[in-house]
């Protein structure tokens, strides 16, 4: 089986790691994002987990050390708003389950199951330290389906997952209101795209009441798939991922959380800078990007990289996103970079790829950060990853070293997943 890692070689110091996930990261600038930077410090990962950080700490016997001295030890970025292995680069059709676009309201669907770990947007994940995806599906119908959260390196996509589902996706705007409307059929228009939202949750309070009587009768119940995980959106269980880009979007969705009182979070948010203020005062957090791209259609008109600086001055929790493909998830840091040179705050800007969009999609307890108890996901950088010129040199995914820049070949190299993970029964 090909994994689909083509890039060929591999130096000498990559090697598996120890079994069970255990290895010590000594003497870098290790930056844990929540507390104070640690000079010369120490990241001890034990069974995968990060059992101890900061400075002058022993490594424990039988742990394989990695030294970062003169470098910058950081958490594995997190990609809130993804579509890396469901749309597939260079495939073209056969390569694209992003969007199922022959019913408005699929809930039931799942990003799950069509995710393809051979992408080559999992290698170039890596390479740009990037440790953890959220892949959603699709902008096209009103309710679009589960999304969820993965490591970035596997075999198959069951063992690189560590929330399903992560939310439920969900789009206004133009692209619901195309693809309809092209069918000749609702939803053609945005009051028609609310509309099929609308009836869809409320569908799903009126399921509720009848599961849970037929439930205190002991009744058999026909279950109704859209409207069970609907519910657990009411429920406030799962979050709900709004794509919208103008201003008027913006109010709709918010409109549609108070009528419903679910939890939103905006993807996208190109217009959110216009309304600042409210989203601040409501605590919505905004997923916003991408942003290296042309203005491409009506409602990217205001796209600028200076909108992530004027949400978070504001007190908006912004999380930056590429939305691969349409950018390259290696550009994430990019994208951070250039926000910054355009007034963005640099601590702000560094959260925005780490802890921001783990808190907003309730990853924060397993990523985001280094500290003890959390996943064993750091990535080692050769300077300040802020810094255009620096490189993500070593990443490690709970504990094991996936890939390592070849100074050699000029390129970097990941383990393949296949050899690697068969070589040790499977475990990770």
């Amino acid at each position: 089986m090909n994994s689909g890692t083509n890039r060929p070689g591999q130096p000498p110091n990559l090697g598996r790691p120890a079994s069970g996930g255990d290895i010590a990261i000594i003497g870098g600038r290790v930056i844990p994002v929540v507390g104070e930077v640690i000079e010369g410090g120490t990241v001890v990962i034990r069974n995968g987990t990060i059992a101890a950080v900061g400075r002058d700490i022993a490594v424990p016997e039988g742990v394989r050390t990695v030294d970062a001295t003169g470098k910058w030890v950081l958490p594995g970025f997190v990609e809130a708003h993804g579509h890396v292995g469901v749309h597939e680069e260079g495939n073209g059709w056969a390569g694209q389950d992003t969007n199922e676009l022959t019913d408005p309201v699929g809930a039931r669907f799942r990003a799950l199951d069509a995710i393809n770990p051979a992408d080559e947007g999992f290698r170039d994940a890596l390479a740009g330290g990037v440790t953890s995806v959220v892949i959603k599906p699709g902008s096209g119908n009103p309710v679009g389906g589960q999304t969820v959260a993965v490591k970035s390196w596997g075999r198959i996509v069951d063992e690189m997952v560590f929330a399903e589902p992560c939310s439920v996706k969900s789009a206004l705007g133009e692209n619901p209101k195309r693809v309809y409307g092209e069918k000749k059929q609702t939803p053609s228009t945005r009051l028609g795209v609310a509309a099929v939202i609308r009836d869809a949750l409320r569908k799903a309070q009126d399921y509720k009441i009848k599961r849970d009587h037929a439930a205190a009768e002991n009744k058999p119940f026909e279950r109704d798939s859209n409207s069970e995980v609907l519910v657990r959106v009411l429920d406030g269980e799962l979050p709900w991922c709004q794509h919208t880009h103008r201003a008027d979007d913006i109010a709709t969705a918010i409109r549609l959380a108070d009528e419903f009182g679910y939890r939103l979070v905006i993807n996208h948010g190109t217009e959110g800078h216009l309304l600042a203020d409210v989203l601040a005062e409501r605590n919505i957090g905004v997923i916003i990007g991408p942003l290296l791209t042309s203005r491409s259609k009506v409602e990217v008109n205001q796209r600028d990289l200076r909108n992530p600086g004027l949400l978070a001055r504001a007190g908006v929790k912004i999380a930056i996103t590429t939305d691969h493909p349409v950018v390259p998830i290696n550009f994430l840091v990019y994208q951070v970079i250039l926000s910054v040179k355009e007034g963005l705050d640099r601590e702000v800007a560094l959260r925005s790829i780490t802890i921001n969009p783990a808190e907003i999609l309730g990853l924060d307890a397993r990523v985001g950060s280094l500290e003890v108890g959390k996943d064993g996901d750091v990535v080692i950088w050769d300077g300040d990853p802020l810094e255009i010129m620096s490189r993500a040199r070593t990443v490690i995914i709970e504990g094991r070293q996936v890939y390592e820049f070849d100074d050699a070949a000029g390129h970097g190299v990941t383990v393949d997943p296949y050899s690697e993970l068969s070589a040790t029964g499977g475990q990770r």
